[in-house]
């Protein structure tokens, strides 16, 4: 495997539950298992409150930040102490 700097981008706009929280899990669980951080983009505001739980469960951290009015990006990234995943 090799290093990359590039952060792996999910983007989930115009989907509405349970989709994004779906397909967010499938990308941690089947796509990129163990994938340091990723970013997911959405516009659907009840996905701020059930992707973060389900990356947490997954033992990822999660930070959320609004890129424009009614658009978010959800980091999620290792939660490990030591940064290795």
């Amino acid at each position: 495997m090799t290093a990359s700097s590039e952060v792996p981008v999910l983007d989930v706009r115009g989907e509405i539950c349970p989709y994004p929280m779906l397909r967010t899990n499938r990308e941690l669980d089947d796509v990129r298992p163990g994938v340091p951080e990723l970013t997911v983009l959405t516009d659907h505001p009840p996905a701020l409150s059930t992707i973060p739980p389900e990356a947490m469960k997954r033992g990822y951290g999660c930070e959320i930040s609004e890129r424009r009015p009614g658009e978010w990006e959800i980091r999620i990234f290792s939660a490990a102490p030591d940064g290795s995943g």
